[in-house]
């Protein structure tokens, strides 16, 4: 069984979330530069067999495109490019961030660990994925 990555995208780092082989569990993976990120990507489809792809899409609060909008597109048609026929679904992504931070404060994470972005990227990539997982049900 293969697993469903997700990706929150940014132009300088891009967090990765993974589910369990059963696809039940999200999970933080790491933070990425995102030069390095379809490198590891690829070496990461090799060990674990992704079966599908989750990005976030960033959307303003009138669910208008945002400065990063275009960014993250360009990353998709990548991603078609380098894992042709590979699912890709897209995922509202907006909040993540504040409820990344939000869950860091509220599971007691350190002041010092809460201020590397690093975090709050790969746990917004999980907020991603949990949110598509529930919205599968």
């Amino acid at each position: 069984m293969g697993r469903i990555l997700a990706i929150d995208y940014g132009r300088k780092r891009t967090g990765i979330a993974v589910t369990d082989p059963s696809k039940i569990i999200a999970t933080p993976l790491d933070t990425y530069p995102t030069k390095q990120v379809m490198s590891f990507l690829k070496q990461y489809h090799i060990s674990e067999n992704i079966e599908e792809i989750v990005i976030g899409m960033p959307k303003n609060l009138q669910n208008n495109d945002t400065d990063s909008t275009s960014y993250v597109r360009a990353f998709i048609t990548l991603l078609e490019k380098e894992f042709p026929g590979m699912p890709i679904r897209q995922v509202d992504e907006r909040f993540t961030s504040k409820m990344a931070f939000q869950s860091m404060i509220d599971g007691g994470m350190r002041k010092s660990e809460r201020r590397k972005k690093e975090n709050v990227d790969k746990l917004s990539a999980t907020i991603i994925l949990q949110s598509f997982l529930e919205s599968r049900i």
